[in-house]
């Protein structure tokens, strides 16, 4: 497929969240990642809004195990609470995404030059991202470098098929659908001989509304130069 990448992405914990486990205030991992959570691996390894990334398919690499952990997290009214977060352990991926423009964004319509972000999302693979990567959240951070999907011995690779039911796919934003609101897509996950092959975001099932917020049009008139930024933040401050 045209502006496909490759890559391996592992680390030591994962935590996908299930949102139905939030409510009490723990946090348990599904067992497999979300097309939103390798979504924005492909993000912090390089994006633009000129593009969209879609994760095709995520192999599986290792067996999965959980653990859980002693968490005090910071309670919004102050002070800390006491709770259990259970992990993925010791995970590994492979994914292939490819990237499509957002026809939502005529204002960047002058960057739609498709080799270029393909070529500087490669080399970006070959250093290991842009941004920090992480697994699902923050503390469990992740490293990425490029592969051939397929490529080794899977975990799964003898299992014909897993079932994980119905699961939150991602999210998708007014800036990508051109609607005026945010949606929460959920799909059935399966994994058949260690490959998960997702559904696209427009043929998931079941779609949920939420709030949504207008999309920012970038243009001269609300984009700064380097020069006037750098004045703004230290004026005043006797650095030149």
């Amino acid at each position: 497929m045209r502006n496909q990448i490759e890559f391996k992405v592992y680390g030591n914990y994962a935590l996908f969240t299930d949102p139905i486990t939030k409510i009490g205030g723990e946090k348990f991992s599904y067992q497999v990642p979300t097309y939103q959570a390798l979504k924005g691996i492909a993000e912090s390894i390089y994006w633009k809004p000129t593009i969209i990334w879609i994760i095709d398919d995520v192999r599986i690499m290792k067996p999965i195990q959980t653990e859980s952990k002693g968490i005090r997290p910071i309670e919004y009214s102050g002070g800390n609470s006491l709770a259990y977060y259970t992990y993925l352990k010791d995970v590994c991926y492979q994914v292939k995404a490819h990237f499509e423009f957002n026809l939502n964004r005529e204002d960047l319509a002058y960057d739609r030059n498709e080799h270029k972000h393909h070529n500087i999302a490669r080399r970006a693979i070959n250093i290991g991202g842009r941004r920090d990567i992480f697994l699902g959240t923050r503390e469990c951070q992740a490293y990425v470098e490029p592969c051939i999907f397929g490529e080794g011995a899977g975990a799964y690779d003898n299992v014909p098929e897993v079932d994980f039911g119905a699961m939150v796919h991602g999210i998708s934003y007014p800036d990508e659908t051109g609607r005026n609101e945010r949606e929460i897509r959920l799909w059935r996950a399966k994994m058949k001989h260690g490959i998960i092959h997702f559904d696209r975001p427009e043929d998931c099932p079941w779609v949920r509304k939420a709030k949504g917020s207008g999309t920012k049009e970038f243009h001269a008139g609300n984009m700064q130069s380097a020069d006037e930024l750098y004045e703004e933040l230290f004026e005043g401050r006797g650095i030149e």
